[in-house]
């Protein structure tokens, strides 16, 4: 197995973001956290803590047993939130080498959720299981229902969602999103708890089941995974009898040279695919024939490429946002953040517009 030099790898995608050189072609999915992000300090016996976040709320950490470990989840709320109303609730899995802490103050996804009035959770990896904090989307064990992983972040949806004495959940209004391996596993998310998650939002990630193991992955990364139609048909399979279409939002940069551009195609193809057989066939777009295709300028920043695909009775499903020359970050992030690129469109805005279309 290749050994992957994550310093080196750091350097590069920084100078792509700050614009000073085209990103060479390269496996992995990390860098290391920035000064601003930090991981939280240790909690025992499960009593909320308040940490910064960059906006004028908190995060308060939640803990949820999944049967192995007790794993955090770090919530945020905006100020002001009527525990009375059904709010929505969008879970954001970080990237390799993040915490929850980093993956909230560079997102700036509780900016958004200020503006739109919805709750935000963020599950927390354990060094534990995975030695850079990826969460491992490309391993068989976590790639289904009631097991690993997907088990586990369905729980703690379920303990953040349960916590009614502080809110109160939607629970028609519940979604996932994920940034690079985040993203990945938000696809797993998607395909394996479909009743729980109303749609999805892949930043930089990958399609369903791109990888079985951690060198397929590295091969997934650099060119592709398998075919995406085949990939939308196990993702179909995943499902089970909860199968139902999932609306899915996908934002990618031209430049990344951690997760290649082409991964941006797999993913929309696959979701495709499962729709379409989610749906029975009602719903059978062609990839290349979107209905909607708007190309902005970027008003001085990042130009990009938006295509929608609808369903028949003219209802959003799908979208790709492509960002020029974007490397491997979040596009429209907070300035130094972790994997953040403050020039492109806002994703964390882009991604809330796109769940408040599709489950209106």
């Amino acid at each position: 197995m290749e050994i992957i030099d994550w310093r080196e790898l750091y350097a590069s995608n920084r100078a792509v973001i700050e614009g000073r050189e085209p990103l060479p072609a390269r496996g992995g999915f990390a860098s290391p956290v920035s000064p601003s992000g930090g991981r939280s300090a240790p909690l025992a016996g499960g009593v909320p803590r308040a940490l910064p976040s960059g906006t004028t709320g908190e995060l308060i950490r939640f803990e949820h047993h999944d049967g192995r470990r007790t794993r955090p989840i770090f919530v945020y709320a905006p100020p002001g939130l009527d525990p009375a109303v059904p709010a929505p609730l969008v879970v954001m899995l970080h990237g390799c080498t993040q915490t929850a802490a980093s993956f909230s103050s560079g997102s700036l996804m509780n900016r958004t959720a200020d503006r739109h009035g919805f709750v935000v959770a963020y599950p927390e990896q354990a060094r534990e299981e995975n030695p850079s904090c990826c969460w491992n989307w490309f391993s068989t064990s976590h790639q289904t229902r009631g097991e690993g992983e997907p088990a586990s972040i369905a729980g703690a949806t379920r303990v953040v969602a349960d916590a009614v004495d502080r809110w109160t959940i939607d629970p028609a209004r519940v979604f996932v999103a994920g940034m690079s391996a985040g993203g990945a596993m938000a696809a797993v998310m998607a395909a394996t708890y479909p009743d729980v998650f109303a749609a999805v939002a892949i930043h930089s990630g990958l399609a369903y089941g791109s990888a079985r193991t951690l060198p397929d992955a590295v091969q997934a990364m650099r060119r592709g995974g398998p075919d995406p139609d085949a990939q939308g048909a196990a993702a179909f399979t995943a499902m089970g009898a909860a199968a139902r279409p999932v609306p899915a939002i996908v934002v990618h940069g031209t430049a990344d040279g951690t997760v290649a551009p082409v991964n941006a195609e797999h993913v929309v193809r696959q979701w495709i695919a499962t729709n379409r057989r989610a749906s029975g066939g009602a719903y059978d777009p062609q990839f290349d024939r979107p209905d909607a295709t708007v190309r902005d300028d970027g008003a001085g920043g990042r130009r990009f490429t938006r295509r929608r695909w609808h369903a028949g009775d003219g209802r959003l499903v799908q979208e790709l946002i492509e960002v020029d020359g974007l490397g491997h970050a979040w596009s429209g992030g907070a300035p130094g953040g972790s994997y953040t690129d403050p020039r492109g469109p806002s994703a964390s805005d882009a991604i809330y517009d796109f769940f408040a279309a599709v489950s209106a």
